[in-house]
């Protein structure tokens, strides 16, 4: 399965922009690699899953949130499987990823994970699983209902950043309402090429507003918004994964929202996939 979104976007910036601030604005896109259900058809070769169960090493534990309960099992992606040489951040050649997430099945929603709530950050996890790992497939604790399980077919995308990331900031710098980029056509045709619903790196695609900002105000401990460390830390963030709201799966994350991974570059290099920070967002 491949997308073609590459020359959309780019012929879109080039029919739309000045040519300058089309070419500053597509050297901000990043390659991603976007998720999708299996259709059935043989197209693509399975790479993942949403839901079902995990399969881990015998001396991983089911992850919990101490207090409060164990987390769901949300995904997991065979990183051997991805298209070979289509992310620009620096994922394990081979393993599996999967990813965890206290969805309030254990707690009838009571305590729920937010990236400026430190003391939540339990309740979202990710997991490797070297490739040369024995595992075995986890029953789902007490209290938990396993997701449908829906197989996940992989394509090479290009993305490119939220209008409002600091990344587009910095490029560009202070910016008004005249700015070409925030011309309300140009921004509608953004939003009428889509994107995939569920990723792996890329470019984050937001429900509301840019999660690297959300995940930095938190790992700086919460300053005030106007705190100009905040954008400096968000553009330390990469995405990692976010997976959408999904019917197949039984997944609907507040009012369709989507889950989101982020990690900084030196723990994704170090493999310290326990550091990554979470964060969630609904419409």
């Amino acid at each position: 399965m491949t997308s073609n979104n590459e020359d959309a976007l780019h012929a879109l910036a080039r029919a739309q922009l000045p040519a300058d601030i089309a070419e500053r604005w597509i050297g901000l896109f990043r390659p991603g690699i976007g998720l999708g259900s299996a259709d059935g058809s043989g197209a693509g070769r399975v790479v993942g899953r949403l839901g079902g169960l995990p399969e881990l090493p015998a001396g991983e534990e089911w992850p919990v949130w101490e207090g409060h309960g164990p987390l769901s099992f949300i995904a997991s992606v065979d990183l051997g499987e991805l298209p070979h040489g289509s992310l620009d951040i620096d994922l394990p050649a081979d393993g599996t990823l999967a990813f965890f997430y206290f969805d309030g099945q254990a707690d009838d929603g009571a305590a729920q994970v937010y990236a400026d709530r430190p003391e939540s950050r339990a309740g979202a996890r990710v997991v490797y699983v070297p490739a040369d790992a024995a595992v075995a497939e986890r029953p789902v604790p007490p209290g938990l209902t396993a997701y449908a399980e829906v197989p996940l077919v992989a394509w090479a995308e290009t993305t490119a950043p939220y209008l409002w990331h600091p990344l587009v900031y910095r490029e560009f710098g202070p910016m008004d309402d005249e700015h070409p980029l925030w011309d309300e056509d140009f921004k509608e045709a953004l939003w009428d090429l889509g994107e995939s619903r569920h990723r792996i790196g890329g470019h984050a695609d937001p429900v509301q507003d840019e999660v690297e900002t959300e995940v930095a105000h938190g790992a700086l401990g919460c300053p005030p918004w106007n705190d100009p460390r905040i954008n400096e830390e968000a553009l330390r963030w990469l995405p990692l994964a976010q997976f959408d709201s999904d019917d197949d799966a039984g997944m609907m994350w507040g009012d369709g929202g989507s889950l989101y991974w982020l990690i900084r570059p030196e723990d994704l290099a170090a493999r310290r996939f326990d550091r990554a920070m979470f964060t969630w967002q609904c419409s």
